[in-house]
Order: C-alpha cells, then structure tokens, then sequence
C-alpha cells in the first residue's frame, strides 16, 4: 500500500510475515520519535495508520479511539495494540504494543542509568523547546481529521461542547465520557440497519469476560502488595495492580505511586518520584515507562524489567479482551450511538490537552514560528510527522545555542 493512501478503506493485510514486520519497524519509529503524551501519540499514529497507510479509515481509528478510553492503562499504548490485532492477529497486537514500549522504555533506563551514576537527569530542555511547538501541529492536524468524521450532526456537535465544558469544570474525565456515551444513546436519531460485513464475522468469537476474570486477578494482586519489605515481586505486583485500574493521566499515576510507595512503604523519596515523573515526560513513547526508571532506581535493570512487565501487561489483556466487542458495538443501533458520544468526548478531551500544551509550549517567537512551518509542511507537502518531531529538536536545539536564556 503507498504511503500516500487515502482514508476512504482500509486497506486489505497482506503476508502476515510482511504485516509483523511493518507493524514492528512503524511503531519502533514511533517509540522513538512520539513525545507529547497521548494527544500527540494519537495524532502520529493517525498520519501513519490513516493518512498514509490507509490500514483503517477514520472512523475505525475512531472507534478504537473511543474503546481505549473505556478501559483502563495507557490509552495510546492501546491504540497501539488495537491497531496490531486488526492488522495482524493476536501476533500483530503482541509486536505492535512491544515494539511502541521497549524504544521509551529503553531511553528511560538510559535515564535512570545516568541518575543512578551521576546523581542527576542528563539535560533535554533545549530538544523539548523545539519539539513542543511541533508536537501542537500535528496534534491540531490530526483532531481537524478526525473531528469531521467524528462530529457528523447537531447532537454530537453539542455534545463535544458540553464534554469540554465538564473537563475545564473538573468533573473526572471517565465520568464525561460514560456521561457522553449515554446522552448519546438515549438521543440518538433513527438510523437505517448497516448489512453485515464479512470482515467482521471473524470478529464473533466469544471472549473471556473480563468482568469475571478482573474479580479474580484484582483481589489477588492488592493482598499481595500489602508489605513494605522491597522486592521484585512485590515490585511486578504493584506495578500490575496499577496498570489493571488506573483511568487518567500521568498525574493519576503520579497519585498511586506517591501514596504506596513514597508514603506507605517509603521506597523512594519525593524527590525520586519528582524526577521519575520528569523523565516520562521528556521522553518519547508512553508516559507510563516512568515505571521503568522507578524499577531501575529501585532494583537496577531487573527492576526495570520488572515495573515495566507490571504496569503495560493489564493493557495487552484489556485489548485482546475487548477488541472483539469492537465491531459488535458498531453494528447495534444502541451501543453505536453510544460508541460515537465516547468518540466525540473523546476528541474533546484531546481539545482540551492540546490547549493546555500549547500554552506550555509557545513560549516565544521562534516556538509560534516552528509550529506555523510544521503545520504548513503537512498540510501542503505531507511531510511526515516523525521527520517533523526531528527537526523540530534539531530546530529548537540551534534557536537555544544561538539565543541563549
């Protein structure tokens, strides 16, 4: 498929030798080169998948938006694997997650190396000066997109205006969701009945219900964390525990680790977790490998391994158990109308974030400038977000030198 696919179809998997390997060397890249946290995860992955690939349209990219945040853990990270299981299978969802995770993880232990060794965090100020403001572009790409086939009457318009107003009032932002999801069902229009497609009758299996499979693991993970002597399963345990429930942002996570491990059991110090929550801000990749410099900090690299297992492998399970009610949720008149309030809350969520960054990011003159350039390379000449996130680091590091602060 050229890379220059439109979003009209997704495009039929070939090999599946020849999709692992794709999926493997795009979501590497991404590992590497997506900073900003989720918006600007999403927004890289929609170029790719959507805009170049044309592996889904945007709204199969929508759903699967809207699935990831009804679940908990990472949800960029789950839209990583939900992509590899509709590419590849159950062995696209295992490459397309790992591959996105181990890049970040692996900066992160470099991180948390140098901190160990050095008693401090290697500089990366002038790289996220230039970085940022691209970030934003492709973040306001990628939500123009995605709105006009999100945001198709009236209803959905008000009620994307609504879920704004809720997160800038506070209200917990699973709560606008759910919220969204419902308003969206009981007021939806009438709509004709879609024929079945065939595509999806591969999709009809039963899976586990994971209702009955979290009352088993859940208990069993929040007894076995109850003791303050360190190690690494205790560690493992911890960390899974937090990757099964955890809704929200970084800040979220910030919560929970603060409260059992700097306050309960006093492993880490604050300062520590200050410095931990920095790193996974300032690399690439999901925010939650601030778990891996945390493991390292605490256990050197079996430790690294060891957080990093816990709190991304209640992700891969989340998505191999829900992804087949996927299609099934779309095909009912109900649970669609409910699935397209998720998609435009969720889009206002991601509104909402973008702003927020902005703000932090256009600090100046040349950071407005680099954000204008990015957003006409991609709109004129398509340039690729990965190669914009580069020069932007690149751009930003040169701007640093050559006007110091």
């Amino acid at each position: 498929m050229s890379d220059h696919a439109t979003s009209g179809g997704s495009s039929p998997p070939g090999s599946p030798w020849i999709e692992l390997r794709g999926l493997a060397l795009l979501f590497l890249r991404l590992g590497v080169t997506a900073f900003g946290g989720p918006a600007a995860h999403i927004a890289m992955m929609e170029d790719e998948v959507v805009r170049r690939r044309g592996w889904l349209t945007r709204d199969e990219f929508l759903d699967l938006i809207g699935a990831t945040n009804l679940i908990p853990g990472p949800n960029s990270t789950e839209l990583a694997i939900h992509i590899g299981r509709r590419r590849a299978g159950f062995p696209g969802l295992l490459v397309a997650g790992a591959s996105f995770i181990v890049p970040a993880a692996v900066l992160t232990g470099g991180f948390a190396w140098a901190y160990v060794r050095f008693g401090r965090l290697p500089e990366a100020s002038s790289i996220l000066y230039g970085v940022k403001p691209v970030i934003i572009a492709v973040i306001a790409q990628a939500l123009f997109g995605l709105a006009r086939n999100a945001v198709r009457t009236r209803r959905l318009a008000m009620l994307a205006a609504l879920a704004v107003g809720a997160v800038l009032l506070g209200v917990n932002e699973l709560l606008v969701l759910l919220a969204a999801g419902v308003l969206a069902a009981l007021f939806r229009p009438p709509r004709p009945p879609e024929p079945r497609r065939e595509a999806a009758k591969e999709e009809d299996s039963k899976p586990p219900r994971p209702g009955a499979m979290l009352q088993i693991v859940l208990p069993a993970v929040g007894g076995a964390v109850a003791s303050a002597a360190f190690s690494l399963t205790k560690l493992f345990l911890f960390f899974a525990k937090v990757g099964a429930v955890l809704f929200g942002s970084g800040y979220v996570l910030l919560a929970f680790i603060r409260a059992d491990l700097v306050e309960r059991w006093h492993w880490l110090t604050e300062a520590q977790l200050l410095d931990a929550v920095a790193v996974g801000q300032v690399t690439p990749g999901p925010v939650f490998t601030t778990a891996t410099f945390i493991g390292y900090v605490l256990g050197a690299i079996p430790g690294a391994v060891v957080a990093t297992a816990g709190i991304f492998l209640p992700a891969f399970f989340f998505v191999a158990v829900s992804a087949p009610l996927v299609p099934r949720i779309r095909r009912s008149a109900v649970a669609g109308a409910f699935l397209d309030g998720v998609n435009v809350a969720s889009l206002a969520l991601m509104a909402v974030v973008s702003v927020q960054l902005a703000r932090a990011a256009f600090v100046d003159v040349p950071t407005i400038l680099m954000a204008l350039a990015s957003a006409a390379l991609i709109l004129r000449y398509r340039v690729n977000s990965a190669w914009l996130v580069l020069g932007g680091a690149v751009a930003g590091s040169a701007v640093r030198f050559l006007l110091p602060r």
